[in-house]
């Protein structure tokens, strides 16, 4: 028993730094890189204006909810006029940067890992590192940096259609008055709130592209499949493990800064 614990963690270990070394990579190999910034745009055009009608649709249902169930919570101690405060914080701080997070593994985290992966299983990478290109500075290194920039971006348009969908809930659906609902969420709004907010959503960002990036760029190492497969499941383990890692940073980061 002892050993197969030993085992296991040794190899959690090993994967950590094998991780941490490959983003230190990237951001090294960034340095000089040519044709960097139109690399990261189009990075951030896929992390962003692609990932952006689910954002949307969303952020708007979130607060839709969030003011349906908030009214009806608070309506309990005669404190609907906290609505606002409830919808915002509870946007700002937690589900905004998060869910997000989330949205934007699921749509462009998978296809990156896919992406690496099948240039992986075709041998793209190897030839590109063959005419003397670096690989995590043509191919990862965009994609961290812009992911710096997108998802602090997402979190924040996020946020907005959530705040703007929990107005409709309490204001349109449930008769609560619409500068009642917007004067609450003035007074509840700090620059803290949203410091924390961008803050999470950055590291975020860095956390699951930086996953996605490695499990597709790694695909070739997969044991338990090869060819196809091997891509299957590097994409499955990326968005897997990267929907755990946003949860898990959340909980690390939020016992920081409370």
């Amino acid at each position: 028993m002892l050993r197969i614990v030993g085992r296991h963690t040794l190899s959690i270990v090993h994967a950590l730094g094998d991780f941490a070394l490959f983003i230190g990579r990237s951001f090294r190999a960034s340095v000089g890189s040519r044709k960097l910034g139109r690399r990261i745009v189009r990075a951030g055009f896929e992390q962003g204006a692609r990932c952006l009608p689910v954002i949307l649709i969303v952020g708007t249902f979130t607060g839709l909810v969030l003011g349906l169930q908030g009214y009806y919570v608070l309506n309990k101690f005669g404190s609907e006029g906290l609505l606002g405060t409830l919808v915002s914080l509870s946007l700002i701080r937690e589900m905004g940067p998060v869910l997000a997070a989330l949205m934007i593994v699921g749509q462009a985290g998978s296809a990156l890992a896919a992406e690496l992966g099948i240039q992986r299983n075709s041998e793209q990478i190897a030839a590109l590192e063959t005419m003397g290109v670096s690989s995590h500075a043509f191919l990862v290194a965009p994609r961290l940096i812009a992911s710096l920039l997108v998802y602090p971006m997402q979190a924040a348009l996020f946020v907005t259609v959530g705040l703007v969908g929990g107005s409709l809930s309490g204001s349109v659906l449930l008769g609560l008055e619409s500068g009642t609902y917007w004067s609450a969420v003035e007074r509840a709004v700090e620059s803290q709130d949203v410091r924390e907010c961008f803050a999470k959503a950055a590291v975020f960002g860095l956390l699951t592209i930086g996953l996605c990036a490695y499990h597709g760029f790694n695909a070739h190492r997969c044991r338990s499949a090869t060819g196809a497969q091997a891509v299957s499941a590097s994409t499955t383990r990326a968005v897997v493990q990267s929907c755990i890692i946003v949860l898990a940073a959340d909980y690390v980061i939020t016992s920081f800064l409370v």
